[in-house]
């Protein structure tokens, strides 16, 4: 008997994820036909916890509104803290603002200066950072936490390996990334488990019109498409 109903459960479990990647299908092709009718987009990232008198906040509207007066549209996880900063910069410059929400049980919450009809939400983060990866044309990485970390790796991994085209990769903030680049210098590099080469793939920097000249410079020899 407990047998039988060991492989029950077991049956439940496979029809349960076969049911699952309808759900997937669905996000995927929702978030494919929303975000193709938008033009060039910048991601930013950065953590949800910065409140909005620190620097960092500050300084995620002044990047986010740089780009929008540049022609780039924003993208962002669309939830609280440096997310919430870069629709708000983009909002204030009158350019695209998309959010790309995330159903978590704790610091998610839509921000009101996302666009109206450029709210997606979505359960699954595999399907959210294709989204993110396919429809940006830069990733602007601010302070943040794992989640921030996971983008922009992930980032130089699918650039690395070929699966995508290059496109740029700035980290904003000096003294919070330095350590964590001199920690990939002097111990990834050293120990040869990445190329000097790798190196080039980001740039680091403090200000939005530094920002903003990077982007410029690489789409000067560059396509804007999606990037798979």
């Amino acid at each position: 008997m407990r047998k039988e109903q060991h492989h029950k459960g077991w049956n439940e479990i496979k029809t349960n994820d076969s049911w699952a990647i309808f759900k997937i299908m669905g996000e995927f092709v929702n978030g494919f036909e929303r975000m193709s009718q938008i033009g060039p987009c910048v991601s930013v990232f950065g953590s949800a916890r910065t409140k909005p008198d620190e620097k960092y906040y500050q300084l995620a509207i002044d990047v986010a509104k740089k780009l929008a007066e540049s022609g780039y549209g924003v993208i962002t996880g669309g939830g609280p803290g440096i997310m919430e900063a870069g629709n708000r910069g983009a909002n204030l410059a009158g350019g695209t603002s998309v959010g790309l929400n995330i159903d978590l049980p704790f610091e998610q919450h839509d921000n009101p200066y996302i666009d109206d009809d450029k709210s997606l939400d979505f359960d699954y983060f595999f399907v959210r950072k294709v989204m993110f990866v396919k429809y940006s044309q830069g990733f602007v990485v601010m302070p943040g936490g794992f989640g921030t970390l996971d983008e922009l790796f992930e980032a130089i991994t699918l650039i690395q390996t070929q699966k995508i085209g290059t496109f740029p990769i700035v980290l904003v903030g000096t003294e919070y990334w330095s350590g964590l680049l001199s920690w990939i210098k002097n111990t990834m590099l050293e120990a040869k488990t990445i190329s000097a080469s790798d190196l080039d793939l980001i740039k680091l920097v403090d200000s939005p019109q530094e920002v903003v000249e990077i982007i410029d410079a690489f789409y000067k020899g560059h396509t804007m498409s999606p990037n798979f």
